[in-house]
C-alpha cells in the first residue's frame, strides 16, 4: 500500500515539478496559433532590440490589456496581472510611422500579411489601433496570423516589457 500511495504522489507531482524547473529555465508552451505550437525557451537578449527579432513580451497592465483577457485574447501567465506573455515579431522601433487602414504601413511601406480584421474570431467588433509614430521606449509587434492579437489593435508596448528572444525548440506547423 506504501509502494502504491508513493507511486501515485510521484505522478502526480512529477508534472508540477517538471513545469515549474521548465518555467525557471524559461521555457514555455505556445499554445496559440499566431506562432507555431509547442515549446519555446525565453533566451537572453544582450542587445538592443531589432526589427525582425521575435521576442518574448509582457503586455502592461492597462485597461485595454484586461479587457484582452476578458475576451480570450490572452491566457493566464507570468507577466504583472497574471498576464501570459506574448509571442511577437518586433516589426517597427521608436520613430518610425505606423499607418493603419486595410492593412498596416510603416514608414510609407507595406506590411506583408497584416490585413487589418473588423472582428474577433468570435465576431465582435474589434478597434484598430488609430496609427502614428512609435513612442521612445516602445515597440511595434506583429504576427503573420491572421486572427493575432497584436500591434495592429493595441497599439506599441513598452519595450521594458521584453522577457528575451523567442527560440523555437520543438515546435509543430508553419
Amino acid at each position: 500500500l506504501y509502494l502504491r500511495f508513493t507511486a501515485i504522489a510521484v505522478l502526480v507531482c512529477l508534472p508540477a515539478i517538471l513545469f515549474g524547473a521548465g518555467s525557471e529555465a524559461g521555457f514555455r508552451v505556445n499554445l496559440t496559433p499566431s506562432y507555431p505550437l509547442g515549446l519555446w525557451r525565453i533566451a537572453p537578449l544582450n542587445r538592443a532590440t531589432r526589427v525582425g527579432d521575435h521576442i518574448f513580451i509582457c503586455p502592461p497592465l492597462t485597461e485595454e490589456f484586461r479587457r484582452a483577457r476578458e475576451r480570450g485574447y490572452l491566457r493566464r501567465g507570468i507577466c504583472p496581472g497574471w498576464l501570459s506573455p506574448l509571442i511577437k515579431t518586433v516589426v517597427a522601433l521608436p520613430g518610425q510611422s505606423i499607418e493603419i487602414g486595410a492593412s498596416v504601413v510603416i514608414d510609407g511601406v507595406d506590411l506583408p500579411r497584416s490585413a487589418v480584421q473588423p472582428n474577433d474570431g468570435s465576431g465582435r467588433p474589434i478597434t484598430p489601433y488609430a496609427g502614428g509614430a512609435v513612442p521612445p521606449g516602445f515597440l511595434f509587434l506583429h504576427s503573420p496570423f491572421k486572427g493575432s492579437y497584436d500591434s495592429r489593435y493595441f497599439g506599441p508596448i513598452p519595450a521594458d516589457g521584453v522577457l528575451g528572444l523567442a527560440t523555437p525548440i520543438f515546435t509543430f506547423g508553419p
